[in-house]
């Protein structure tokens, strides 16, 4: 598949926050090595993951990027962080879902509050685009986790109401599954276990699924959808599923896989686009778009929300979940996955 564009990257002022995670540190790449942005700004509060990311490779040491140490809960930072700067990536959040059942008022510190110090100050300091990256466990949560990034997700759409005559910024969502091989996820601990010498590998449970996309779709997909929004709209990739099983088989071939049980607040199965979402949803060939609720209800505003753009409507009683999306990855596509993202 062709990479995205980045023209409209052109001498732009880029900020990412979480920006030394996973997620950050590729788009960072991209940016650096493929557009001719003004200006990339790793916006995080660790300084030493700062440091790392700058030791792992030359291209994090490029002219063009920037570290600045800050926290999404500390608006005044925020603002100081965003002057001159025409496009955010909001990807900075807590997500371990244990942790967050343990901890919830850090969880809504950072994934809610933080949430809203962003809207505010990129409205003040006059930015032109904010993608803000959710997660399928935003969709009918069971978890604290979650609930924080429903009510993140709701938050961004909403600021879209507060911007004024001036248009912008435009705030959208951007809304995927499981990423691979990401800081966080299952996969090193499994490799470490291999390693190790060990004689099974610990699975929650032989039936769940979870959606899978890796950290180059992610980015291809947000870059594209920068293109597409307007404001609103929350972005769903159409990503393949995969059983947890087949991926501790990939990782694993042959070991024996134990049970331990679902963890607390962890689903069997993950959403991406609930039914009720999906009656305000149109289908792309490569993704959906869940429409804002305030558009749908007024045909003069909808009207002018999808000029020159055209989605196929959902059937009755859509729901994407993993367990019933028609992509699968079988245990040999994990391999050739895992063999080309985690060698």
């Amino acid at each position: 598949m062709n990479e995205p564009s980045l023209s409209m990257f052109k001498d732009k002022t880029v900020l990412i926050t979480g920006g030394t995670g996973s997620f950050g540190r590729a788009l960072a790449k991209r940016l650096l090595s493929q557009s001719q942005c003004l200006k990339v700004i790793i916006f995080s509060r660790d300084e030493w993951k700062q440091w790392e990311m700058k030791q792992s490779d030359p291209i994090f040491n490029h002219p063009k990027i920037r570290y600045f140490l800050g926290d999404v809960r500390d608006a005044n930072r925020l603002s100081r962080a965003f002057n001159q700067v025409h496009i955010v990536i909001h990807a900075a959040a807590l997500k371990q879902v244990p942790a967050a059942e343990y901890n919830p008022s850090e969880f809504i510190k950072t994934n809610v509050l933080g949430a809203m110090n962003v809207i505010d100050q990129a409205i003040d300091c006059n930015v032109e685009r904010v993608i803000a990256l959710s997660t399928d466990k935003s969709v009918n949560p069971i978890n604290l986790y979650g609930a924080t990034k429903l009510c993140s997700d709701r938050l961004f759409i909403a600021g879209n109401a507060y911007v004024g005559n001036k248009g912008f910024p435009q705030f959208s969502i951007v809304r995927y599954g499981n990423v691979l091989a990401s800081r966080g996820s299952v996969i090193p601990l499994w490799q470490q276990l291999v390693q190790s010498g060990a004689a099974s590998i610990p699975i929650t449970d032989t039936r769940m699924t979870r959606f899978w996309i890796t950290l180059e779709g992610s980015v291809d997909f947000v870059i594209k959808c920068f293109t597409r929004m307007r404001g609103g709209e929350i972005f769903v990739p159409k990503i393949p599923s995969m059983y947890i099983k087949d991926l501790a088989g990939a990782i694993a071939p042959g070991l024996p896989l134990i049970c331990t049980g679902i963890r607390e607040g962890e689903k069997l199965h993950e959403l991406l686009i609930g039914s009720e979402d999906a009656r305000h949803t149109l289908e792309y060939p490569d993704h959906f778009m869940i429409i804002p609720e305030t558009v749908t209800h007024n045909p003069h505003l909808l009207k002018a929300f999808l000029d020159g753009r055209t989605g196929k409507e959902l059937s009755e009683n859509f729901a994407y979940a993993s367990n019933t999306n028609d992509l699968w990855l079988s245990e040999s596509d994990l391999q050739g996955y895992l063999q080309k993202s985690c060698p």
